[in-house]
């Protein structure tokens, strides 16, 4: 992942509503931002690891003939 994805990434996330931010202090007392899949997250995360599953056993089906 490319410097500076992960936050504009962590943001439309927030925007879609599959997750929930909340300020907090870290172990080592900093300042940090704590994020919560919601219901919503749960049920995309879901979709998005069986898409990648079906993509990746038709990936291995092609190498597996080579």
């Amino acid at each position: 992942m490319e410097e500076g994805a992960l936050y504009p990434a962590l943001q439309r996330i927030l925007v879609k509503g599959w997750a929930t931010a909340e300020w907090g202090i870290s172990e080592t007392n900093r300042k940090v931002r704590f994020y919560r899949l919601t219901p919503d997250g749960l049920k995309q995360l879901e979709t998005e690891v069986s898409d990648y599953s079906r993509v990746n056993e038709a990936i291995q089906s092609v190498l597996r003939t080579a």
